[in-house]
């Protein structure tokens, strides 16, 4: 394909670490064709993540959760669709694979839709899947064939983040509120995950913790909501010497500068890992569900630590054998792998 496009929209609507996987599309798409005009569709936890992009021009919030009613939908769907159809677009990256996505892709104008190579729900029917040479490959890359199908030459793979110079502020002084010294070296523990098997014991966190303060480097707990909130409580109670605690305390961009500001940072394959691979912050991702080679930290696949199990990547979003996934990575194999990164 090689005539100029100009107007694109993507649909990448959740969760926060698929977005992240999904943003150097948006930046091969503007390497290629720098005055086309990207929109993209977006659901409300990832919708932060692309206002700080500076390749997306437009976005469209989907609000999933308003359709589900009789009334919502009646209200809401129209109004959408309209937006969508605003425009004549030259292709449609359906990057979700879903049937969700696929509706979406439905309503909008253009005559060229790809989708993913792995599409689900009958979204296939809707958009041609791309089975590029990066089909069994990293996620990330599995995205950008969609762009290479469409004539991006993808020179670079760059996450394009660019953090808002208020938020930056706000994020200072969160930090210094909370007792960090961002001058002082710190690691941050990213303690949750959508699924429960992808979380690291809290007392392995607590013991890693303890051991970095004799290092003299500052632990630093980050997440959001109820269950990362009491994760961090337990972690803070069994810790010697007292972490920072930042649950809930800030937003998307305040929490990109504080991984973009440390030195590590550790958790299992969730969206402020993948966010620190895309900040090219040293990542260590502790897998177990997923696999390293479609969802490790990317750039630095090194940096995984997969559980030494025989069913390790089953995708599963709970052990059938009602097992702790990620409780036979030791916190020694943790401590060896940090005293081994350059």
């Amino acid at each position: 394909m090689s005539e100029e496009l100009k107007n694109i929209l993507i649909v990448k609507l959740s969760a926060i670490g698929d977005v992240i996987h999904a943003l150097p599309v948006s930046y091969a798409i503007k390497e290629t064709f720098p005055n086309a005009k990207i929109t993209w569709v977006v659901e409300p936890p990832a919708y932060d993540l692309l206002k700080m992009n500076p390749c997306v021009d437009k976005i469209i919030l989907f609000e999933k959760k308003k359709f589900k009613t009789f009334g919502g939908f009646i209200q809401k769907f129209f109004p959408f669709k309209k937006e969508i159809q605003a425009e004549n677009y030259d292709a449609v990256l359906d990057l979700q694979g879903l049937f969700k996505s696929a509706a979406i892709a439905f309503f909008a104008n253009a005559n060229i839709k790809l989708g993913i190579c792995n599409m689900r729900e009958m979204s296939n029917k809707i958009s041609k899947p791309v089975i590029g040479e990066h089909a069994q490959g990293h996620i990330v890359e599995r995205y950008l064939d969609t762009a290479r199908a469409i004539g991006c030459r993808v020179n670079n793979v760059v996450f394009p983040l660019e953090i808002p110079r208020e938020e930056i502020y706000n994020a200072r002084e969160i930090m210094q509120e909370a007792g960090l010294d961002e001058t002082k070296p710190y690691v941050v523990f990213a303690i949750g995950a959508n699924w429960t098997n992808k979380r690291w014991r809290t007392d392995f966190f607590a013991e890693l913790g303890d051991w970095l303060y004799k290092l003299k480097v500052t632990p630093v707990i980050i997440g959001g909501g109820q269950t990362d909130f009491k994760r961090a409580a337990d972690i803070y109670e069994l810790m010697q010497n007292s972490p920072v605690n930042l649950v809930n305390k800030t937003n998307l961009p305040q929490l990109a500068y504080v991984i973009e500001n440390a030195r590590l940072v550790i958790g299992g394959d969730t969206g402020p890992v993948h966010l620190a691979a895309g900040l090219k912050i040293r990542t260590l991702m502790l897998m177990g569900p997923t696999d390293a080679n479609r969802n490790g930290p990317y750039g630095q696949i090194q940096n995984a630590i997969e559980v030494d199990r025989e069913c390790k990547g089953c995708w599963k979003r709970s052990c059938p054998k009602n097992e702790d996934c990620l409780a036979n990575i030791s916190v020694k194999q943790v401590q060896e792998k940090i005293l081994s990164m350059p």
